[in-house]
């Protein structure tokens, strides 16, 4: 479902496996966690505290920057050891983890190609991802564009479980876990107006 887009504003789209997620991890189908990355029974919390618990890692449908088209999840699969699977752990990005050399790489020249790490600490919204990038040129502009009132007008008569407690409280929840990231920073915004005036007409 989507909503008609302002002039000027993103639409705000959310795909199906977006929804299916949300509505399995709030009805228990999907494990649900805390801050902590620990388990949580579902069916212990109130409506409130499944949607408080599934924002700490998944966005409110709708509001994924994925879904931008300006953001990616970077993985180095030749580093993973033989036959283990792609898990997204922010281990696996630190200095003994099996992405440091990718995430020491990135650190040093992800600006110059115009990225940045929205969820590059917590600031009690989002957890940090050190997997999640974001292209400045685009996540800027969309995020910009992206407001509550585009957000509600999108998931109103939506099958999104919770949607009690999202729509009333979703200028908070738009505040702590969508607004609540990084700013692109100054080396990442002049390598893409570089690569802009660079670019053949």
């Amino acid at each position: 479902m989507s909503a008609p887009a302002a002039p000027g504003s993103i639409w705000c789209r959310y795909p199906d496996f977006a929804l299916t997620i949300w509505n399995e991890k709030f009805n228990g189908a999907r494990p649900l966690l805390d801050r902590a990355g620990q388990p949580l029974a579902a069916q212990a919390l109130d409506e409130a505290g499944r949607v408080a618990a599934i924002l700490v890692w998944s966005a409110l449908p709708g509001a994924s920057r994925h879904h931008w088209g300006s953001d990616c999840d970077l993985v180095d699969r030749a580093a993973l050891p033989a036959g283990a699977s792609v898990e997204l752990l922010g281990k696996h990005y630190a200095a003994d983890g099996c992405y440091a050399r990718l995430s020491a790489w990135l650190a040093r020249h992800a600006h110059a190609y115009g990225f940045f790490l929205p969820y590059d600490l917590d600031r009690g919204g989002v957890r940090p991802e050190p997997w999640h990038f974001s292209f400045a040129p685009l996540a800027v502009p969309a995020q910009a564009a992206l407001h509550p009132d585009l957000l509600r007008a999108a998931l109103a008569g939506s099958k999104l479980l919770g949607w009690e407690t999202v729509n009333r409280e979703l200028p908070d929840v738009f505040a702590r876990y969508v607004s609540a990231v990084a700013s692109a920073p100054p080396a990442a915004l002049a390598a893409a107006a570089l690569s802009r005036a660079t670019r053949p007409a």
